[in-house]
């Protein structure tokens, strides 16, 4: 079930992105009993797939299939889906400031000072979410080159990564296209899988080294640029290069430019490394206060079971993080509390006493009074 009403909950947890990072870490939090809701633009990256491969015991799911098991799982614990898309992402000003008063911190002690960071989640649709904290798992999408015939077959017999699909054409005639600097350390990798692999360079400048490892490994080099990939009957059946010649392949592979999903953690002033990716610690913590980041969108390395496992850190580390933050409240709430009682204790004790002085005066003004008679 997705949620696409609007109310005026604070949320512990917003986790924008509905992908592996994202659903495991709002099932690890759901489990800790924290208010979350998880915005899912509907969009996953490895939607082309048929299935998905390396992840122990969902080998072989398509995976689609496993987000849906995902957003059922996590409703379970009470996790709010909202299908909707998250237009950008403002820090919620502080009580001090005078702009907003503090929120209940759900622990039963009603509006308390804020202390940690928190965010206003503008959705497309209008509505407005509040989150303590904030997990960016949109990842990314793959920029493919403009060849003929790739993006209609991207994911069913054009494919990107050899872990995850070359094992469904081992033993095929295969080919490489030399549309990105990766792509001759994916050719020497799919040598695994079959000994027929043809390496087609196609724009790319082979350094005499490159050319001397292909050949070591056994791969044949085309050289040419590439027209077309070549598909009848539903199938690719070769490789077309612009002279004219098609060599016969059974499926391809090619590198595609990875750019990440992080609109929304520049727009928060996230730090980056020197390649442009947008930098977290081991946990998925960023460097700005109370945003964490997990999977593709901060490493275009990780597969479905490895994101999982990322959405999975980060959420520990969220928890964590407000844990401490309920504590310190706590600890204000129960200081102020005993200042309470102890002012209230000295107040009586004082009161106390000065009607023991009065009654005092009073009795010797009377015994005065007595021994005048």
């Amino acid at each position: 079930m997705i949620d696409t009403t609007d109310d005026n909950e604070i949320h512990d947890v917003v986790v924008v992105g509905a992908g592996a990072a994202g659903l495991n870490a709002a099932l690890v939090l759901g489990r800790a009993r924290r208010r979350v809701a998880v915005i899912d633009a509907g969009e996953p990256r490895n939607a082309p797939a048929a299935h998905m491969h390396g992840f122990l015991s969902r080998d072989g799911l398509r995976p689609a299939t496993l987000l849906e098991l995902g957003r059922a799982e996590v409703a379970r614990y009470g996790v709010r889906l909202v299908r909707d898309r998250v237009e950008r992402i403002d820090p919620r000003p502080r009580p001090e400031d005078g702009a907003e008063g503090a929120p209940d911190d759900g622990l039963g002690g009603g509006r308390t000072a804020e202390i940690g960071p928190g965010y206003h989640v503008r959705l497309t649709g209008g509505s407005v979410l509040t989150a303590r904290r904030v997990l960016v798992a949109t990842g990314l999408r793959d920029e493919l080159p403009g060849i003929p015939g790739v993006r209609e077959r991207w994911g069913r017999d054009v494919l990107h990564c050899p872990y995850c699909h070359a094992y469904e054409v081992r033993d095929q005639p295969l080919a490489v296209l030399g549309t990105h600097p990766g792509a001759v350390h994916q050719a020497l990798l799919l040598r695994q899988w079959s000994d027929d692999v043809v390496f087609f360079p196609h724009a790319l400048d082979l350094t005499a080294d490159d050319r001397e490892r292909l050949a070591a490994r056994g791969l044949s080099i085309v050289e040419g640029p590439v027209e077309r990939l070549v598909v009848d009957g539903d199938r690719l059946r070769g490789v077309g290069l612009a002279d004219g010649r098609v060599v016969p392949r059974d499926a391809a592979f090619l590198f595609p430019r990875m750019v990440p999903h992080d609109e929304l953690l520049a727009g928060l002033g996230c730090a980056r490394d020197d390649n442009g990716w947008v930098t977290t610690d081991r946990a998925g913590r960023t460097s700005v206060s109370g945003v964490w980041a997990a999977g593709n969108v901060v490493d275009p390395r990780v597969q479905v079971v490895a994101a999982a496992g990322m959405g999975s850190a980060a959420a520990f580390a969220i928890n964590t993080d407000l844990l401490e933050e309920d504590v310190e409240r706590a600890v204000g709430r129960h200081r102020a509390t005993a200042a309470v009682t102890a002012t209230a204790t000295l107040t009586a004790a004082a009161t106390l006493t000065a009607a023991a002085e009065v009654t005092a005066a009073a009795g010797g003004a009377v015994r005065d009074g007595g021994d005048g008679r």
